[in-house]
């Protein structure tokens, strides 16, 4: 029976399925001479580059969002529902 290779690219994508030691992810999440995204240090796809200040902007939009989605749902937690609004039209 032939081995199934444990890494590599499918369609572009790559992937890695290889039994990641602490090294392996430490190095893949900061690579100061590489773009925003890097190859993730086990599964499919891409992850972002911690040693690049793109991907601190993403993390701290992303962050920001999420604090304004939490903040919007305490906010409507204590209020009534809308009650239905009468449209009047002119003919």
């Amino acid at each position: 029976m032939v081995d199934k290779p444990q890494s590599g690219e499918l369609f572009g994508v790559p992937y890695n399925f290889k039994r990641p030691s602490l090294g392996r992810m430490l190095s893949s999440y900061w690579q100061p001479g590489d773009g925003m995204l890097v190859e993730k240090p086990f599964g499919v796809g891409y992850t972002l580059n911690l040693a690049n200040w793109r991907s601190w902007v993403v993390l701290l939009v992303a962050g920001a969002l999420f604090y304004q989605q939490q903040r919007a749902a305490e906010t409507s937690d204590g209020e009534e529902e809308d009650e239905p609004v009468e449209v009047l039209v002119d003919e």
